[in-house]
């Protein structure tokens, strides 16, 4: 490598550590570090990139950072990147799901996740609000996000989740795509290799299958089966964490039963509390769940890695197999059309979730005030994500 790239590196690593607050924050924080600063990329290069991270499945920010690695230094510098920038907060979300099973048990530990769990209730309850708010522009926008409300909450069934994605955005594309975008569609994907597309699509049709077909008694089965639901819901997850967690809610714990929601909601709090991609919540998810299926502390680092590996892995195919031509894609407005769709059919799974996650509340009223608190503090102040999370532990430790 050399000195530029190495300069990258070191550049990263601080980010790695600083990058408090979610997509929005992070995107700020590079176009001042990587563009204004440093002059990895142009400011142009950076809203396109994090255009394209908007448009793709996975993890907004990771994408928008390894597509910046890849036009600094090519394929080693993002992958370099890419573990750079996953490997602190997913090895720390790792180290806490190990840490969970240990002190569960310890009345003081419930008392603090107590106050903590409403919290970050209140924090799903504003990205919901949010993502609504942004997204929910027409009339048919609207009609998909009740459409795909209802359906996730009679249906709870993990299947559910693509075939609502995949009509969002069919939908969508169909209404608002002028018919002579079709001759630019063909011209550019008679450029894309197949064979990779065969490759990205027969990773998730192999675990799937292999899944299926191994023993469930088998110490191999549950790791396959969670490498194809992290992977699938990888290729799913539009709009980035804002996402993720209500999807991740509905399968595994409502759908599933693979953890419980007070183990869910402890683990999304510490996530929020630390700097790095929300997709590290995973590697949490992962060991939480082999540990409750009686995998122990090496199974747990297990379901950790896989979860991770398998979360992220259809995102960084994308990114990187998609910026070599993006120049072309960009002018395709049938798939930007498709994105209004996605995002929309989103937000009705964050409110199923967020119905999901309210009602074990009951008659519980401090609950309430806690979650609508927390609500307040995001939507109506600067204060950060973070803070809020270690107001709820101090409440804890308190009372």
């Amino acid at each position: 490598m050399n000195k530029r790239q190495l300069l990258f590196l070191r550049d990263v690593i601080l980010y790695t550590f600083t990058a408090f607050g979610g997509p929005q924050a992070h995107i700020a924080v590079l176009l001042r570090e990587f563009v204004e600063k440093r002059r990895y990329i142009t400011e142009e290069e950076l809203m396109e990139l994090n255009a394209l991270s908007q448009l793709l499945p996975g993890p907004s920010s990771t994408q928008t950072l390894v597509g910046i690695a890849w036009k600094v230094g090519g394929l080693r510098l993002a992958i370099t990147t890419f573990l750079i920038w996953i490997l602190p907060s997913a090895s720390i979300m790792c180290l806490a799901a190990i840490s969970y099973k240990m002190f569960a048990d310890r009345a003081k530990f419930a008392e603090v996740l107590r106050f903590v769990q409403p919290v970050a209730v209140g924090i799903v309850t504003y990205a919901t609000y949010s993502f609504a708010n942004k997204f929910l522009k027409t009339r048919v926008s609207t009609m998909l996000a009740i459409g795909s409300l209802i359906a996730t909450l009679i249906l709870q069934n993990a299947y559910a989740f693509p075939i609502l994605v995949l009509l969002g955005g069919i939908i969508s594309s169909a209404l608002e795509t002028q018919p002579h975008e079709n001759e630019l569609r063909v011209k550019l994907f008679s450029n894309v290799n197949p064979n990779k597309v065969a490759y990205f699509i027969g990773i998730l049709l192999f675990f799937a299958a292999l899944g299926a077909v191994v023993n469930q008694t088998s110490p191999f089965s549950l790791p396959i089966r969670l490498f194809e639901n992290f992977y699938r819901n990888g290729i799913l997850i539009f709009g980035g964490g804002q996402v993720l967690v209500p999807l991740m809610y509905t399968e595994f714990v409502n759908v599933k039963h693979y953890l419980s929601e007070s183990e869910f909601l402890s683990g999304y709090a510490l996530q929020q509390a630390l700097p790095g991609p929300t997709f590290s919540f995973t590697s949490f998810l992962g060991g939480i769940t082999m540990g409750n299926k009686g995998g122990g502390i090496a199974g747990q680092i297990i379901g950790s890695v896989v979860a991770v590996i398998g979360i992220n892995m259809p995102g960084l195919i994308l990114i990187l197999f998609i910026v070599p031509f993006w120049d072309d894609l960009k002018k395709i407005t049938r798939i930007k059309n498709s994105l209004s769709g996605i995002n929309a059919v989103a937000v009705g799974f964050m409110a199923t979730a967020l119905i999901l996650l309210i009602r074990p509340f009951g008659l519980n009223w401090m609950a309430y005030l806690l979650m609508a608190g927390t609500f307040l503090l995001l939507n109506f102040t600067r204060i950060k994500t973070p803070f809020v999370i270690i107001i709820g532990i101090i409440l804890g430790l308190m009372f």
